[in-house]
């Protein structure tokens, strides 16, 4: 376990923290803060035990370079608000300026560093520009699991030059709910995936079969494991050079005794852009159409399998969510999902939009704020922001 901003004295230090402020802007304005209410914990938790803050986070993705449209000052004034205090805006990350912004900064006092990512050297982990990060705080504090798996300046390479670096509370419980899927979980251990590629998903299916008891596929990915078992499915999306690989893992299942669960029927449309689709038996598929959403007998047999689980794992739509005509599978399994007895985890940002579309966001176990980081975790990929933060 790492070692985590409760178990170091913060009073009358500046903390640096590295959180995910990466929310999406309309007009001037933050259209959705869950991002910046997640890291408020940890933010209370540092000012309210005598810390001076320095916060930074990156915001989309600008060319290299200062840009207007990536500042990071409609996440101050929404920080302001959501913590009843003022939060400037730093002119930029690293400088003269900054230095003295940050010295100056009192107990319980906050600032918000500019974009991390106008400067190249934070997404080339440059240890220069991580140096000058450093200089800022005396204590590191990483809060963004979401952002964990890059090895990014403020992320990896800040480390060297900036201890004790620790863990947030953000970070510790997405460690925590991943942790007691990974390496105790209650079983049966049911793995729900979907999106639209194999090549996407397949080192994380090759490693979940070895933890997994069940392992449900929809969405577009699995039409290549349908493929695999020699079913035509149309014009439904299929990589044939993933087809060898989805049938060795589905005898790799078979022969660990995991079951798979795939769709027995499909939405089915012309393309993505029919106004709607019928559901038709997966063997049934017309050959000039395509299944673009899992169909009703697919949602009942998939809610049959997650009534007996005791640890959901879900990432990924089970059909074009983003279409209204084609996300009623996906809906329909969030509710299955929440309905579930089981502990259930979730992550990735198309799997969370389905369970609030749902309404079931309260009926969840833990929600993750990671897409990328959660998957490669779950595939047991080394993180460069948890390898760079000292052990408990």
């Amino acid at each position: 376990m790492k070692r985590s901003i409760e178990q170091i004295d913060l009073a009358g230090r500046h903390v640096f923290l590295r959180a995910d402020l990466n929310a999406p802007l309309e007009g001037g304005a933050v259209t959705d803060d869950t991002r910046l209410t997640a890291v408020l914990p940890t933010i209370r938790y540092a000012l309210e035990r005598g810390a001076a803050l320095v916060l930074a986070s990156h915001l989309g993705r600008p060319k290299g370079g200062p840009d207007p449209k990536y500042s990071l000052q409609p996440v101050a004034e929404r920080l302001a608000s959501l913590l009843d205090r003022p939060v400037p805006l730093a002119p930029d990350c690293v400088g003269e300026r900054v230095e003295a912004m940050a010295g100056a900064l009192k107990p319980g006092e906050v600032l918000l560093l500019e974009n991390l990512r106008f400067h190249p050297e934070e997404e080339a982990n440059d240890d220069d520009f991580a140096r000058r990060l450093a200089a800022l705080a005396d204590v590191y504090v990483n809060d963004a699991f979401a952002a964990a798996h890059r090895a990014h300046a403020s992320i990896a390479a800040i480390t060297r030059h900036l201890q004790p670096a620790v863990a947030g509370l953000l970070m510790r419980r997405e460690l925590e709910a991943l942790g007691r899927i990974l390496e105790s979980p209650a079983r049966p251990l049911a793995a729900v995936l979907g999106g639209a590629k194999v090549s996407d998903k397949i080192a994380l299916v090759e490693h979940l079969l070895a933890r997994v008891d069940v392992l449900v596929i929809g969405g577009g990915m699995a039409f290549t494991f349908l493929r695999a078992l020699g079913h035509g499915v149309g014009t439904s999306l299929v990589e044939p050079d993933r087809v060898e690989t989805a049938r060795t893992a589905l005898e790799t299942a078979r022969r660990r005794g995991v079951q798979v669960a795939l769709p027995v029927d499909a939405v089915v449309a012309a393309g993505l852009d029919s106004p709607s689709g019928r559901a038709v038996a997966i063997r049934d598929i017309p050959s000039g159409q395509m299944g673009l959403d899992i169909g009703p007998l697919t949602v009942e047999r998939f809610a049959a399998v997650l009534r007996t689980a005791k640890t959901i794992v879900w990432n990924g739509p089970m059909g074009v969510f983003e279409k209204p005509a084609f996300a009623t599978g996906t809906v329909a399994l969030a509710r299955a999902v929440a309905e579930s007895p089981a502990f259930s985890v979730i992550g990735g940002g198309d799997t969370v939009a389905a369970v609030n579309q749902a309404g079931v966001a309260d009926r969840i176990g833990y929600i993750s704020t990671a897409g990328g980081a959660f998957l490669e975790f779950l595939e047991g990929r080394p993180l460069p922001g948890l390898e760079a933060l000292a052990e408990a």
